[in-house]
C-alpha cells in the first residue's frame, strides 16, 4: 500500500493528539510525520507508529514533500499558512471555520457527502456540533426528506478548550473545599464577563450577533444547508454549555416531508454509518456522555413522535465531539482519498 507523507498542524493541541492516536489505531498508511506547532512546543518529541517524531516550527519548508497536511490550530493559523501548503502540494484538511462557508471549499461529514472530497487544495471540517447532528439527519433526509429541524446542544466545556476544562475540574474541587473559585473563561475568555460553569448552565457559545443568536448557532445552520446542498432548509439552533468535560448532547425535533413512523425511524438509523442506536426506554437505555466518550459513533436514542406537527419526529443524540466531532472526521476523509489514490 502507498505510504503518505503528513503534517498535523498544532500537533500538541487536543484535537492535534487525538488525531495522533487515531492514526496508530487505525494504521493510516503514513510515511513521513511531521509535527507543527507553536514555538512554544518546538523541540518537544511525541512518539507516532513506534517512533519518536520531534515537534517543529510551522514553515514554508515544513511543508515541502508534504501529500496531506491536517491543520488543528486555531482560524488564523490555518488563513496564515493553508495556501502555503496547498502550493507545496498538499491536500489540507481544516478543522477550523477559516474555509467552512467558502463556496470553492467543499465542507465534509463523509457518511454523509465523502463522494465531494477532491484531489487536492482545501477541505474542512464542519463544526463539531454540526457533524453530529448531519449523521443523524442524513438517512431520515434520503428517506423522508428534512422540513423542519429544531437543535438545543447541551456541549461539553473541552469545546472550548483545555483552560475552559480546567477551569471545571478547579471550580468544582472549590466548592468541595468551601473556597471560591473565580470565573475567567465562559462563555467565552474575551467576554466582559464570565460566568462559573460547575453545576450551571451557560446559553451561551461564542459571541452574540444583532439578532440575538450565537456564532455557534448560526454556524449549525449554515453548515447544515452546505452539507445537505439545501440553503431553502428551516433549521435553527440553541446552543449551551454544560459541566461536562467531553462529549456534546443535542436534543432534535424533525418535521419530515413525508410521515415515518418511530420503527422506520429506528431501523435507518441503525443501518447508518457512524451510528448507533441506543434506545430502549423501558430499560432506562440512553446516550450519556459519560459512556460515549472516547468511542467513534454518534450515539441515538429516545426516538419518538412529535404529535404536535405532522410528521413529527424527536430525538436525542450524544457524541465525542474531539473524536468523530474533529479528529476522526478529518483522518476518514484522508482515508478515502488515500484510498481512491492507491
Amino acid at each position: 500500500m502507498k505510504e503518505w507523507n503528513i503534517a498535523v498542524v498544532g500537533a500538541t493541541g487536543a484535537v492535534g493528539q487525538e488525531l495522533l492516536q487515531l492514526l496508530e489505531q487505525r494504521a493510516f498508511p503514513a510515511g513521513t510525520v511531521k509535527l507543527l506547532a507553536s514555538p512554544s512546543s518546538v523541540g518537544r518529541r511525541i512518539s507516532v507508529f513506534g517512533s519518536e517524531w520531534m515537534v517543529e516550527a510551522i514553515s514554508a519548508e515544513a511543508f515541502k514533500g508534504i501529500d496531506i497536511a491536517f491543520f488543528c490550530a486555531g482560524g488564523s493559523i490555518s488563513r496564515e499558512w493553508m495556501e502555503t501548503a496547498v502550493h507545496a502540494g498538499a491536500l489540507c484538511i481544516d478543522n477550523t471555520s477559516a474555509f467552512r462557508m467558502e463556496e470553492a471549499v467543499p465542507l465534509i461529514v463523509p457518511e454523509v457527502n465523502g463522494d465531494r472530497i477532491p484531489e487536492h487544495g482545501i477541505v474542512s471540517n464542519p463544526n463539531c456540533s454540526t457533524i453530529l447532528m448531519a449523521l443523524a439527519l442524513k438517512p431520515l433526509d434520503d428517506a423522508f426528506g428534512l422540513r423542519r429541524v429544531v437543535v438545543s446542544t447541551y456541549q461539553a466545556v473541552s469545546g472550548a478548550g483545555a483552560r475552559a476544562m480546567q477551569e471545571l475540574e478547579d471550580q468544582v474541587r472549590s466548592y468541595v473545599t468551601g473556597e471560591s473559585a473565580e470565573a475567567k473563561v465562559l462563555p467565552a475568555a474575551d467576554d466582559p464577563k464570565h460566568y462559573p460553569i460547575a453545576f450551571n448552565a451557560i446559553p451561551q457559545i461564542d459571541s452574540f450577533g444583532e439578532d440575538g443568536y450565537t456564532k455557534e448557532e448560526w454556524k449549525m445552520v449554515r453548515e447544515t444547508r452546505k452539507i445537505f446542498e439545501n440553503p431553502a432548509l428551516a433549521i435553527t439552533a440553541t446552543t449551551v454549555r454544560l459541566p461536562i468535560f467531553r462529549s456534546h448532547c443535542e436534543s432534535l425535533n424533525i418535521e419530515l416531508r413525508q410521515p415515518a413512523t418511530v420503527q422506520q425511524c429506528c431501523a435507518l438509523l441503525q443501518q447508518a454509518p457512524g451510528v448507533e442506536v441506543m434506545d430502549d426506554p423501558s430499560q432506562q437505555v440512553y446516550p450519556m456522555p459519560l459512556y460515549t466518550s472516547h468511542r467513534d459513533p454518534v450515539f441515538v436514542g429516545r426516538i419518538r413522535k412529535d404529535p404536535t406537527v405532522a410528521h413529527g419526529i424527536n430525538l436525542w443524540l450524544v457524541g465525542d465531539q474531539i473524536r468523530k466531532g474533529a479528529a476522526l472526521n478529518a483522518l476518514q476523509i484522508a482515508e478515502i482519498w488515500s484510498n481512491r489514490r492507491s
